[in-house]
This record gives structure tokens, C-alpha cells and sequence, in this order.
């Protein structure tokens, strides 16, 4: 992304983002509440109205709308995990198929849970369980990129850590632009973050530089950053109840 700006009903929500997401492995981008992360990404998509320069291995996405976006390639966790709660898991899954063969043992190894739960209403489902069918749908295809905003928002941490452990496994194939508050899980899984400030980038680099810092942290972040990161999973996870 290259001066990325978004105006909307004559507020100026971003001025200026610039952000490169590495080729392997996850980028975090940070920042405060109100920073404008949701926004970028939402612009990346094509789901606000954006100006500025924003290409994908040489491509400008710059003026596409969202479906040929997501036809090049870009896989999107939303923050409100968007799914359909009136249809199964199954029909869920179903619509977000454009390859011709899905991934479906990918996703049904990541995730057996949804396998069980194949014929359940999406919307009867714990939250947990919801931000698994939200991430599924974006691995069933050969994505380019995949943008997760705020995937561990409001999970126990028993869930996040299994999230923590999809995005060690996606990593190694396809990069991912993480949107994350959770500064354990972004030490984990995150080689490179960018900050965000009212609408700007005011950093990008190395993660473990900036969260060694603790007076960057809570400069460009608010908090500490000397936080324990969720342990890996060394066992299956136990048969899930009220997620």
C-alpha cells in the first residue's frame, strides 16, 4: 500500500498509509483503538471508498471492487466474522468455494469441529466456533493473501491459542496481514508488524524489535509489551462445550 487514503462523508480516516506485507508468513498491523486498521483493510478489500496505490505480487487492486478483488486472491477474515446465520456450517462453507477443487481436508484437519458440526445453523454456534467457520472459508481456496481483522476478539484463551496454531500452519504457504490487539499472539506468530497513529503509519519492522522495547510499545501501542504468548498446542483440545 502506497499513500493510502480514505475520505468518508467528508471525514478523513486515513492520511496516508503506507504498508508492505511480507511474502512469508504473518504482518501484524497494530495499533490503538480508532488507529484506522479496520479501515485499511476494509480499503484493501474494496469496502470503502480509498485513493492511493495498492498492487499484489505487481498488480494495482487500487480501483477493483470487492468480488474481483477476492478473485485475485485475497482471502478476508472480518472483524464481525460475517457469517450467515440462518445457513449450516456446510452451506457456509459451500459459498465461499471458488477453486474447483475447495480444500476441504485442509480445512476438516485445522478444524474437525466443523466437520461434526456440518448440518448445525452457523448462528446457533459458540463464538468460537464462528471464527472457525469465518477463517475456513478462507483456506478452502489458493489464496494470495489473507487479511484476518481482530480474529481472537472476545475468544477464551483455549481458542486463541488454537487460532494461533491455524495461523502458524497457513503461514508457511500463504502470507497473512494480521489485525491484532492481542501483543502475546502477535509475538508468536508475527515476524513484522506496521503501526498505525490517527490514520498514518508511524512504524513498520521487525516484531521482536518492537516488543523488546517497551518504551516504543507503550509509545505506539499504549501498553507493555512484556506479556507471556500462548503456549503451542502439545495435545488435541478437549471436546469443545460453550465456546
Amino acid at each position: 500500500m502506497r499513500d493510502l487514503r480514505v475520505v468518508i462523508d467528508g471525514l478523513h480516516i486515513l492520511h496516508g498509509v503506507d504498508l508492505e506485507v511480507a511474502p512469508a508468513g504473518v504482518t501484524a498491523l497494530l495499533g490503538r483503538n480508532g488507529a484506522g486498521k479496520t479501515t485499511t483493510v476494509r480499503a484493501v478489500m474494496g469496502l470503502v471508498p480509498r485513493t492511493g496505490g495498492i498492487r499484489l505480487e505487481g498488480e494495482d487492486l487500487s480501483r477493483l471492487p470487492t468480488h474481483q478483488v477476492v478473485r485475485r486472491g485475497i482471502g478476508y477474515i472480518p472483524e464481525d466474522r460475517g457469517i450467515f446465520a440462518q445457513l449450516t456450517v456446510a452451506e457456509n462453507l459451500r459459498l465461499a468455494e471458488r477453486d474447483a477443487r475447495p480444500a476441504y481436508p485442509l480445512v476438516h484437519e485445522l478444524f474437525p469441529e466443523l466437520k461434526k458440526r456440518e448440518r448445525q445453523l452457523a448462528g446457533t454456534l459458540s463464538g468460537g466456533q464462528q471464527q472457525m467457520v469465518a477463517i475456513a472459508r478462507t483456506l478452502l481456496n489458493g489464496n494470495r493473501l489473507i487479511i484476518a481483522d481482530e480474529p481472537t476478539k472476545g475468544l477464551a484463551p483455549r481458542i486463541v491459542t488454537e487460532v494461533a496454531d491455524v495461523f502458524d500452519r497457513v503461514a508457511r504457504s500463504v502470507p497473512v496481514l494480521l489485525v491484532e490487539q492481542n501483543l502475546a499472539l502477535v509475538r508468536r506468530v508475527a515476524g513484522t508488524c506496521a503501526v498505525l497513529a490517527d490514520g498514518h503509519t508511524v512504524h513498520q519492522g521487525a516484531t521482536a524489535e518492537l516488543l523488546a522495547d517497551d518504551e516504543a510499545a507503550r509509545r505506539l501501542l499504549g501498553v507493555g509489551s512484556h506479556r507471556t504468548p500462548p503456549p503451542a498446542r502439545t495435545a488435541p483440545p478437549a471436546p469443545e462445550g460453550n465456546r
